[in-house]
């Protein structure tokens, strides 16, 4: 599989932070939710306005921390699916400092493909493996 092709910027805000002076540990989800949606926006798999329509809902996180982020620095989240399930997809995150690519954390989503007015799990749609697919670069 190719490296992550798609990146977002974020930009540090004075509510990150916390007592200690960097970021706090639940705007890593935040982070990594803000990118997941942008990846989603860019294939022009969701327009970014329904939430009825976002089509997948979180499963699962697993979020590895591995240098603070403080006030004023800017992050990139670089973004890939790295698996197609039936009904789920497994996305991965690497945050990175965007002056010195240092990665500050890596992160895991499970998300499973959802729809939102029967409030049931569907199948992913093959409108979406067909661009995941190229994309990523699968098989």
């Amino acid at each position: 599989m190719a490296e992550f092709k798609f990146r977002h910027s974020i930009q540090v805000r004075y509510s990150d932070i916390d007592a200690q002076k960097h970021v706090n540990n639940t705007r890593y989800s935040t982070y990594i939710e803000s990118a997941r949606l942008a990846y989603l926006q860019h294939l022009k798999l969701w327009d970014g306005k329904s939430f009825l329509n976002l089509g997948i809902t979180v499963a699962d996180v697993h979020i590895s921390y591995r240098k603070p982020i403080y006030l004023g620095q800017t992050v990139i989240v670089a973004t890939r699916i790295s698996r197609l399930g039936n009904k789920s997809l497994q996305f991965e995150y690497k945050v990175q400092d965007a002056e010195n690519a240092e990665i500050c954390a890596t992160a895991e989503t499970i998300n499973v493909a959802y729809d939102f007015h029967t409030e049931q799990s569907i199948a992913i749609p093959e409108e979406w493996r067909i661009v995941i697919s190229a994309y990523e670069g699968f098989d």
